[in-house]
């Protein structure tokens, strides 16, 4: 069984979250960076003193489909120096 890993190492999420002031309003689409939801909450309690959480989800990292590949960046520069060519 593997020790957990040190809390400098462990990912990073992000929580979505709505919430309700101390005065009332409705607050949409805050987003925290934490280890766990537990913390999120706390930072979240930090910055809105006295506010209700109405609703806390975890947002889902999304891999980019735009990202270019090895050969992509290889062919980019082939077709740079080709065109430079007097």
């Amino acid at each position: 069984m593997s020790a957990p890993a040190p809390a400098s190492q462990q990912p990073m999420l992000k929580f979505g979250f709505r919430i309700r002031t101390r005065s009332g309003l409705p607050v949409d689409n805050l987003v925290i960076q934490a280890r766990d939801q537990a913390d999120a909450e706390r930072k979240i309690l930090q910055m809105y003193l006295h506010c209700e959480i109405i609703e806390c989800r975890q947002i889902l990292a999304q891999a980019r489909e735009d990202s270019a590949g090895l050969e992509d960046i290889i062919s980019l520069i082939s077709r740079q120096r080709d065109e430079e060519k007097p």
